[in-house]
């Protein structure tokens, strides 16, 4: 199954960036890709941490970034993920959940995973902390994807962040993941530092393949992100990766070859602690 991470440098237009958006996806199914994933933030990056509250739209399908990710999904014919801001129940005008949306060829919403852990970080003077205006998930989510190729894939989401958290990544391989995303808008700072580490270690420790896409270079608000989208095999080989330009990381991804892992390393059948 080919598969594209979408890297992005989203602004404070909604507009703009589904249009960007759109085009890259555009790339990525004209590529063969059927699955492809959006970054966090990929519909806006807001001028301010406060100010990311007011783009919440209702979790009913009805907001304009929902309906553009369920257009396009049908127009392309592809599997399509990606982050946005859902409204709470009942709505909370401060707060909102960082919310991971899958969505198949028809358009049908498949899945849906609230971002479980909140990034705190100081750095200098820079600081961030998520808490103020995301309220945290509080369970994994999977979707099953039957490709082209025969395979069925168990999806796992997680949203940036998360990437820190193992215990979570084991939970979805028990629950039969053999693919796992990690759409993300890590800072220049970490992600020069950790980005990929944690990322081949993700899918090594799990036999799982791992598709995580980014925000990328100096956006509008000030704020700078890593970039460097990659593709990774259940082995821990980069299949494709970006620099901080916008762009896809397409790469084929072979079910006989997760199979093989795991039968040559059946490292997930031999868990002592639970």
């Amino acid at each position: 199954m080919k598969v594209a991470a979408v890297q992005m440098r989203s602004g404070t237009r909604t507009e703009d960036n589904l249009h960007a958006a759109r085009a890259l996806l555009e790339q990525a199914a004209a590529g063969g890709a059927e699955l492809a994933v959006l970054p966090e933030y990929f519909s806006l990056m807001a001028r301010s941490d406060r100010s990311k509250p007011v783009a919440q739209e209702p979790p009913d399908g009805s907001g304009l970034a929902q309906q553009w990710m369920a257009q396009t999904a049908r127009e392309l014919g592809i599997w399509l993920a990606g982050c946005l801001p859902l409204s709470s129940t009942p709505p909370q005008p401060q707060r909102a959940h960082n919310a991971l949306l899958a969505y198949n060829p028809q358009g049908q919403p498949v899945a849906r995973y609230d971002k479980m852990h909140l990034f705190r970080f100081s750095h200098g003077t820079f600081r961030y902390d998520e808490t103020a205006t995301t309220l945290p998930g509080s369970r994994p989510a999977l979707f099953d994807l039957p490709s082209r190729d025969g395979h069925t894939w168990r999806v796992g989401q997680s949203i940036c962040y998360d990437l820190r958290f193992p215990e979570l990544y084991r939970t979805l391989s028990a629950q039969g993941a053999d693919l796992l995303l990690v759409p993300s808008a890590f800072t220049h700072v970490t992600g020069s530092a950790h980005w990929k580490t944690l990322l081949t270690a993700r899918a090594v420790e799990n036999l799982c393949a791992l598709v995580a896409p980014g925000q990328g270079g100096e956006h509008e608000n000030g704020r700078r992100t890593w970039g460097h989208s990659m593709v990774i095999d259940p082995w821990g080989q980069v299949l494709a990766e970006l620099g901080e330009e916008p762009g896809i990381a397409l790469a084929e991804l072979d079910a006989a070859h997760l199979a093989d892992c795991r039968e040559r390393l059946p490292a997930l059948t031999h868990r002592v602690l639970a």
